[in-house]
């Protein structure tokens, strides 16, 4: 079966739900290529038919192999974050900013569905924490910084190693997001620790089994390589 059957055609995507949670705004495009939420408008997604897709529940999501999700929740109440804890909220929207502007990047280079859906994920991603963020009145890291473009030095590091890595080939390119994901895995399980807040838990949670999605999509594309 050729790959370009494997995934379905491409999302339509109206509004959007964010990350499973209902952030209430709608997505814009900002001045740094990425996403920023806008208030007022309610959200959805709207996805296509898909082909060679596996359906299971986590909760909510309809999930996908090429790790694409609908549905979402309303965001639970705020609670209290400590001074770590918001800095880890901070490094999440770096996070999923770079792995936005990675998989985009490998969408425009080799024209795959697999980095095109899970790009459009990370908008949402990002767009959640950025909401986190907004709520508990955190400075945006990710605010102005063009795609590829990252404030803390070591996640510019990594972002250009990975881009780099992903310029040979396809299969190192998947390679690459697999790293991205098991990373985003490890930060996130250690994140959820102590963690109270009941949003942050929601929001995380989310992620993380968004992660989870992203990685076993991955891990299914490079088996096939």
């Amino acid at each position: 079966m050729k790959r370009n059957t494997k995934i379905a055609t491409a999302v339509t995507v109206g509004v959007l739900a964010i990350g499973g949670v209902l952030t209430g705004g709608a997505v814009a495009a900002g001045t740094d290529s990425t996403p920023t939420p806008e208030t007022g408008v309610h959200q959805q997604m709207m996805t296509g038919r898909q082909h060679h897709a596996e359906d299971y529940r986590e909760g909510t999501h309809d999930t996908r192999r090429d790790g694409s999700c609908t549905g979402y929740t309303a965001l639970a109440p705020q609670g209290t974050l400590t001074a770590d804890q918001k800095a880890t909220l901070a490094d999440m929207a770096e996070e999923e900013k770079l792995a936005h502007d990675l998989y985009t990047a490998f969408a425009e280079r080799y024209g795959v569905r697999i980095f095109e859906r899970i790009a459009a994920a990370e908008t949402q991603h990002l767009t959640a924490v950025r909401t986190l963020l907004d709520r508990y009145d955190i400075s945006d890291p990710t605010a102005g910084r063009s795609a590829g473009e990252f404030t803390d030095p070591a996640v510019q590091a990594t972002y250009d190693r990975l881009l780099k890595q992903g310029e040979d080939s396809l299969s190192d390119a998947l390679a690459a997001g697999r790293t991205v994901e098991t990373d985003d895995i490890a930060a996130l399980n250690k994140a959820l620790s102590g963690l109270t807040a009941p949003d942050a838990r929601q929001v995380y949670t989310n992620l993380l089994a968004a992660s989870e999605r992203h990685q076993a999509a991955f891990e299914h594309w490079i088996a096939a390589e």
